[in-house]
């Protein structure tokens, strides 16, 4: 079951953060972003209720802007990323999003072939984009075709 991010979430989010990143958001990262950010869309997948994923993505006028997506290491490879995956294209879409980006780690290839498998492509390299480590980063893009013709004035 994918729902949005509350914060009562917050701080089994920010603990799965630390188990699964080098570079982990801290409680308040998230706390701002959930009371916040008004362009901020946050997810969290659920099983046998207790979160195993969660997500989190930033619509701007005709983009949408991935920023997180993070999966329990015991539920990794069974589709839960595929449900986030989803989500948000589905939501950035609704939004009138028409491309979607993301920076993901040059060593992480899993995630990059998660990408690739929904249709992102390469565009450029961040470099010493992670300042953990000073590891580049691929940003990776993706048309969504969000527009809506209805939204705009024409002559």
């Amino acid at each position: 079951m994918i729902r949005v991010m509350t914060s009562d979430d917050l701080e089994v989010v920010s603990i799965l953060e630390k188990e699964l990143f080098s570079l982990p958001w801290r409680y308040d990262d998230f706390k701002i972003e959930l009371e916040q950010n008004e362009f901020a869309h946050y997810y969290v997948v659920e099983e046998d209720n207790k979160i195993v994923g969660y997500c989190g993505f930033w619509t701007l006028y005709e983009q949408a802007q991935i920023t997180t997506i993070g999966v329990t290491k015991d539920y990794q490879g069974k589709g839960i990323a595929t449900i986030m995956m989803n989500k948000i294209e589905e939501e950035s879409i609704k939004a009138g999003c028409e491309t979607c980006s993301l920076e993901v780690r040059v060593s992480n290839t899993v995630a990059q072939n998660l990408y690739k498998k929904f249709g992102y492509i390469t565009i450029n390299t961040r470099k010493s984009y992670y300042s953990d480590n000073h590891e580049d980063a691929f940003l990776m893009m993706k048309a969504i075709g969000g527009y809506d013709e209805s939204n705009y004035i024409s002559d």
